[in-house]
């Protein structure tokens, strides 16, 4: 449906009989509630969009009036018939999209009209309840469709009577249907470089031969095998995507390709050739059982040695999470020199080694979160480890340190991920090969931190030294701020983004000196009241949710320089007073200023939880009265008090009197009667 639209933008619209849009020769009458084509359409359009009409029928006569259509969509109507002759006028259609509709009713009189389009490239039957004799029908004599898309039917088997005559297919998208068996349905297709047969329900796929196929998508099916047929022709197979499926073993490849993207992602998958009480399955074969018709052939398969008779030199993406993978086989990255992306987290390693002698001068990104690692093993040499990687993920493990001088060979990491670890920071310089902690100081590319939920009980010394650190995520780490805040001041300058979620942090902790910051979290935090020292920064988000404050300050949007900066503030999940709102009333009149959690943030009135932007008006009421009780209140508390002062300075005048009439007259010299 995208072709064509580009220039829609270009040109303002306009106006046609039939309730249409037109913009130079496209005609969009979407949504019209049209029963059928309309006659009165300009006769020069070329692209007629229909979708979200109520059409039931194309006749013969319905596009008479439009010789030069090249692109009719008709999506979403309630077609079941296309008559014989309803594209003779159209010879010159190339793309048509009938998504959702209900074609298989009178599918054979629409085969005869889809015939008819000797100029077809793109043909859309998506979600037409079709099944595979209707759609071998229905394609059959389409020789010059490029891109054909089937998805959403109810298609249940592939054979090689379903797509005869389709020698100029190139795309071809079978996606969400109920597949379970393909016997050489592809064979004649030899033209085709995209396939989609994601979503069905294929349990294996065993002889894979579309040497010229480029991308394979076979994700969410529950396939446990994939065998490549084993012969040395070359694939041109760029990506195969077999992620969510029920693979036991890695798969067998070919041995030449061009495969750059392998995503096995979320399988049953693991390695057998060593398992973890030590014993030995290099030497153990699979037989496979192949039924072709009337013969059965048993090929037996030692599936470590294919590991290395496919060429996997060209791949630079790898995907095993959410696997088994307990370990690698030996020399099994040693294939992959070319690897700038490996994806091993959420799988049960318990150790993972680097030497300089891997071939992994490529990786940029090594993710190894979310396993059991208890060991990162490196072995430094004179040659840097991992020279080009950016991102090191090692979150969620059992790690309590990493080898000494790792990051001195890895000479470009922006991104380090050690959160949910046990692990420390080490404080002092020289003491990095002493204690169990992890040194990061003087890795000047570091940009990105996470030490989330490690534990850190303090940290003394300047453990960020000769950082560039951009974010650091200080999060779930209880007992951080129990020690000075010198370590702050390596931090000063570069800092922009600061988490200190859930850390015991108290409205006395002063973190303004952090004068580079732009985002600040200081969710989970009891905090006594809103802190002073934030008016310093120049934030432009700030996330307070969950901080047991009751109110804000009524003149945050004006503080400076604060509330001159402040773009995103998040306030959900606190305990406010719904008769103390003109904080927020007053944030409601602030320009520039989002709380994109608005339609969470509720106050207290009693035991409810109210909305502080429709307050009932029995609730605003109540308000009113205990702020008039409290005024009252103040004036009972405050006129006995006056009345005590007053008749205590009346009696002590009394007492006085005579003394100071006395002294008053010693002073000026005057008799006076008494």
């Amino acid at each position: 449906l995208a072709v064509g639209w580009g220039s829609r933008m270009d040109a303002a619209w306009a106006s046609s009989p039939g309730g249409c849009e037109l913009v130079q020769s496209i005609m969009d009458c979407t949504g019209r509630w049209l029963s059928s084509i309309p006659g009165n359409l300009r006769g020069d359009t070329e692209e007629l969009f229909l979708d979200d009409n109520t059409i039931q029928v194309l006749g013969n006569a319905s596009l008479l009036l439009y010789p030069q259509l090249w692109h009719l969509s008709l999506t979403r109507n309630r077609l079941e018939l296309i008559e014989p002759g309803a594209f003779l006028s159209s010879q010159g259609l190339e793309v048509l999209s009938l998504t959702d509709n209900l074609l298989f009713t009178n599918y054979s009189l629409t085969a005869a009209a889809l015939s008819a389009l000797p100029a077809l490239r793109m043909l859309d039957l998506t979600g037409n309840q079709l099944r595979e004799d209707m759609v071998s029908v229905l394609v059959s004599n389409i020789s010059s469709l490029e891109s054909l898309s089937l998805a959403r039917n109810i298609i249940m088997r592939l054979d090689s009577s379903t797509f005869t005559n389709l020698t100029e297919l190139l795309e071809l998208n079978l996606e969400k249907n109920y597949i379970f068996e393909i016997d050489n349905a592809f064979e004649g297709l030899q033209r085709l470089q995209r396939l989609n047969l994601a979503y069905n329900y294929l349990p294996c796929l065993v002889g894979f031969d579309l040497t010229q196929l480029r991308v394979l998508n076979l994700s969410n099916n529950v396939i446990e095998w994939f065998l490549t047929m084993e012969i040395d022709d070359l694939f041109e197979l760029e990506v195969l995507d077999l992620s969510h499926n029920r693979l036991l073993f890695f798969p067998v490849l070919p041995r030449q390709s061009k495969l750059h993207s392998l995503l096995l992602q979320d399988n049953r998958m693991s390695f057998y050739q060593r398992l973890p009480n030590g014993t030995s399955l290099a030497n153990v074969t699979m037989q496979f059982l192949i039924i072709d018709g009337n013969s059965t052939n048993i090929t037996t398969v030692r599936l470590w040695d294919e590991l290395c008779h496919s060429n996997l030199s060209s791949l630079r993406l790898l995907d095993m999470s959410q696997n088994e993978v307990w370990g690698l086989p030996d020399d099994f990255l040693a294939q992959m020199p070319s690897l700038t992306h490996l994806k091993l987290n959420q799988n049960c390693l318990e150790a993972f080694h680097l030497s300089e002698e891997d071939p992994l001068a490529m990786l940029t990104e090594l993710d190894l979160s979310h396993n059991q690692l208890v060991e990162l093993g490196v072995k430094v040499g004179t040659g840097d480890i991992l020279p080009r990687l950016q991102l090191f993920n090692l979150s969620s493990n059992r790690l309590q340190a990493l080898p000494p001088g790792i990051f001195t060979h890895t000479r470009k990491i922006t991104t380090l991920d050690l959160s949910y670890n046990r692990v420390d920071l080490c404080p002092q310089p020289g003491e990095a090969q002493s204690l169990s902690c992890v040194d990061i100081r003087g890795v000047e590319t570091l940009s990105h931190l996470s030490l989330a939920g490690c534990g850190l009980q303090g940290m003394g010394g300047r453990p960020f030294q000769g950082t560039s650190l951009m974010h650091l995520d200080l999060s779930d780490n209880r007992q951080l701020l129990s020690r000075d805040l010198g370590w702050l001041q390596d931090l000063v300058l570069t800092l922009q983004v600061l988490s200190l979620r859930n850390t015991s942090l108290s409205s006395t902790t002063d973190f303004s000196a952090l004068s580079s910051l732009v985002r600040l979290d200081l969710s989970g935090n009891c905090l006594a009241a809103f802190p002073a020292w934030l008016g310093a920064l120049r934030l432009r988000s700030l996330d307070l949710r969950d901080t047991c404050l009751p109110a804000l300050p009524r003149d945050l949007p004006h503080q400076a320089p604060l509330g001159r900066s402040l773009r995103e503030l998040y306030l959900s999940q606190n305990p406010y007073n719904c008769c103390t709102l003109g904080w927020w009333d007053a944030l409601q009149q602030a320009q520039g200023l989002h709380v994109p959690d608005r339609q969470e943030v509720t106050c207290r009135h009693g035991p409810r939880a109210l909305s502080p932007g429709a307050l009932p008006q029995p609730v605003l009421q109540s308000c009113q009265w205990q702020t008039a009780n409290m005024e009252l209140l103040y004036l009972v508390l405050a006129l006995p008090t006056c009345l005590t002062l007053l008749v205590a300075f009346v009696v002590v005048f009394l007492m006085l009197k005579e003394k100071l009439l006395k002294m008053v007259k010693n002073r000026c010299g005057v008799s006076s009667p008494y």
